[in-house]
């Protein structure tokens, strides 16, 4: 053991402490490789990431891993403060720079944090400095020990060469705020992104680092089948951007493939699809050195009355793959703590974005804002729907210009597509009648609704008119490993069932889940999310002349009945569908155009972004701590543990382990209930096992405190 190993930079979560040095080697490991993808210095990379951390050293910093440690009231210890004392080990002004930028904002907004612990904010406190220094010359020497151990040059420090280095720091981030640089710091992003890396694998960075930045192998879509259309095109055109609209089943997801060069960043709409579409690309590339990675959660989330900080996850850095939904990506337009580290793995990569919804005017904004931000990072950009209005269809082709390469299928194929029969219904009552056919026949249908808890309600009622009938409920609010299993025995059992099964399910199906069954009822959606949904029925279409039927209920009457969706989006699509009649493929523009006559995306330029007119507008070394997006987005940004099941096995599991225990959850359904709030993994709530069944999932009306075993205060 080496003689500072019990100077640790991480807490023993798990029991055992990662030391000091082991955490900034691997740091600086993972950053001379980010640097290197970026062509940036990765000596100045390997030396800021050796210091960002050393003020951990202090005793002040290691009392924290006591078991009886008590913060006192008011005492502020930041370690990043601490490592900026020893900015004089670098040999130049503008590895100065470049250091102060990797490690004075790398945990705080430099000013204006929320808690106001930025360096500028401490700094309004004549003592900072003194509080930071105390012990200096005690601890210095061991911190020094450590740098040079790691391949540093150093030299001895004294208090009034780190004093000179903290005010160095000091003027250089005031010189940013007061001459409002404004922009992302790359170095920050680069440290960022290295850190997170590092402290997710903890003792295992080592070995992952030589699979980092591999450009993926795609040549296994350069398949081709005449039951799937887009693949007979060619995918080499040179323009760099493409623009392709094509019905489900088109063989969409391999085009948008064939059409990357680089690294893959593959969005899709919703957590759920980006599930499925993680399975079917790691599927796909098992015999390549592709690393595929998925982005399970957009945030950790923090409530403490009514204060809520957040914070973007960005690990794994480097991944061949990285499949993840556009609000995961959405820290770069809003400046979410995180979003230099976002860039830094984004520049000069492919991105998709497969599927863009356009229920939601706030998704749509932020969708081509992030498309605005892409360009200014070299990316080349691959928009791919079944379900895009001409409005905005427009709107994207101008905001990507002429190196765009459009594909749009002919109408003698959009015929081949038509598949459907559609049938309006006033009720969900009305359908039983077919309903009992259909079992009777050895049908396998899919119902969807639009909220969890109604169909739970509907799953419930269900199971006792067919007990007989193989049944599932599919929807969000399972723990994630619930339903993992879920979607494997509905795409493995139920998709290949031949025998009568009936499938509950709400939004989680529509995009990038290949299951293919017989008939649908469906609450009443906007059309393009009906459009998707359609496309899990008769997916693979067989030469069938009577088609397959489809009963969609009539829109509720009041607004609060018709969440997440607008009511007058849910009445004109209702309008536009055919009744008794087929669905034709050649008329879903022109239905869409009707729902959809103009875009009607927020200004964003107005409400958060910080990328306005082709410019960025946030301070360089500044990010923000609550998204703007989180009050009008209706998304999953917290999750939930149940008490007595996993509470204990969490704090002990791994990253990879705490995933399949935890439920996700809208932040605003499970904040403010007074719920016990863990401080490890993702900020878990705790809420009692009566709340929650492995066959119906997150019980919401029994997520209350008399319904705790052992209820415990935060």
């Amino acid at each position: 053991m080496n003689d500072y190993d019990n100077i640790l930079a991480k807490s023993p979560e798990n029991g055992v402490g990662i030391p000091l040095r082991k955490h900034i080697e691997d740091v600086a490991s993972v950053a001379v490789v980010i640097a290197e993808n970026l062509n940036l210095d990765t000596g100045i990379a390997r030396k800021g990431a050796l210091l960002h951390d050393i003020g951990k050293a202090s005793p002040l910093f290691q009392q924290k891993f006591k078991q009886d440690y008590i913060m006192k009231p008011g005492f502020v210890f930041r370690h990043e403060i601490a490592s900026l004392f020893f900015i004089s080990l670098l040999d130049s002004e503008e590895e100065k720079k470049i250091a102060i930028e990797m490690i004075a904002a790398h945990h705080k907004s430099m000013y204006g944090d929320v808690r106001e612990l930025g360096i500028l904010d401490l700094y309004e406190n004549e003592n900072s400095f003194k509080i930071h220094s105390e012990d200096f010359d005690a601890w210095c020497p061991a911190a020094l020990e450590i740098l040079s151990e790691s391949g540093m040059r150093t030299h001895p420090i004294t208090l009034d060469e780190a004093k000179k280095n903290y005010d160095y720091a000091v003027s250089y981030c005031e010189s940013l705020r007061d001459t409002k640089t404004y922009g992302y710091s790359i170095w920050k992003g680069v440290l960022m992104a290295a850190d997170h890396f590092a402290s997710a694998l903890g003792g295992k960075t080592s070995d992952e680092i030589s699979r980092l930045f591999v450009a993926p192998d795609l040549s296994y879509y350069d398949r081709k089948s005449e039951l799937y259309p887009l693949s007979l095109l060619a995918a080499d055109d040179a323009r760099l951007h493409t623009l392709v609209t094509a019905p489900t089943g088109a063989g969409k997801t391999d085009f948008l493939l064939r059409r990357c060069k680089g690294r893959v960043f593959y969005t899709l709409p919703f957590q759920a699809s980006i599930n499925a579409m993680y399975d079917r690309i790691g599927s796909d590339l098992k015999n390549t050195d592709a690393q595929i990675r998925l982005l399970h959660a957009t945030s950790s989330l923090k409530v403490k009355g009514k204060r809520l900080e957040e914070r973007m996850l960005q690990r794994h850095v480097g991944a061949s793959v990285k499949i993840l939904t556009p609000y995961q990506m959405a820290s770069i337009a809003f400046g979410i703590k995180g979003y230099e580290a976002m860039i830094s793995d984004l520049k000069g990569c492919d991105v998709v974005l497969d599927e863009i919804h356009t229920y939601s005017d706030i998704m749509q904004s932020i969708v081509l804002k992030i498309i605005e931000i892409l360009l200014t990072l070299d990316c080349r950009i691959h928009v791919g729907t079944a379900t895009m209005p001409t409005a905005l269809y427009k709107k994207i082709l101008a905001i990507l210009g002429d190196n765009t390469y459009e594909i749009k299928l002919p109408e003698n194929i959009l015929k081949t597509f038509d598949r459907h029969i559609i049938h309006k219904k006033i009720s969900f009552e009305q359908c039983y009648p077919v309903l009992d056919r259909a079992v009777e026949k050895g049908d396998k249908i899919l119902i969807i609704c639009n909220r969890v808890k109604r169909a739970q309600e509907l799953y419930r009622s269900l199971k006792e008119i067919y007990p007989e009938v193989d049944m599932m409920l599919i929807h969000s609010r399972f723990k994630r490993g619930h339903r993992q299993a879920k979607e494997d025995e509905l795409k493995n059992r139920y998709n290949i069932s031949d025998h009568a099964c009936i499938v509950v399910s709400t939004q989680v199906v529509e995009v990038s889940l290949d299951i293919s069954f017989d008939m649908m009822i469906t609450e009443c959606a906007p059309v393009d999310a009906m459009i998707q949904r359609f496309g899990r029925i008769n997916r693979k279409r067989p030469q069938d002349p009577s088609g397959k039927h489809i009963y969609v209920t009539a829109p509720p009457d009041n607004k609060d009945e018709a969440k997440p969706y607008s009511l007058e989006v849910l009445k004109k699509s209702y309008e536009v569908l055919p009744d008794d009649n087929w669905l034709h493929e050649a008329d879903i523009q022109k239905m869409l155009d009707a729902v959809y006559p103009e875009i009607t995306a927020g200004n964003l330029d107005y409400s958060g972004a910080i990328f306005k007119e082709g410019q960025w507008s946030i301070t360089q070394l500044c990010h923000r701590d609550k998204s703007a997006l989180l009050e009008t987005l209706d998304i999953d940004t917290a999750v939930c543990i149940t008490e007595e099941d996993d509470k204990k096995r969490y704090k002990l599991a791994t990253e990879t382990e705490r995933l399949v225990m935890e439920i996700p959850v809208n932040y605003r359904f499970i904040a403010y209930k007074g719920l016990d709030q863990r401080d490890y993994g993702m900020r878990p709530y705790i809420i009692p096992d009566k709340a929650y069944s492995e066959e119906l999932g997150l019980l919401q009306d029994e997520v209350c405190l008399e319904n705790f075993v052992k209820f415990e205060i935060m």
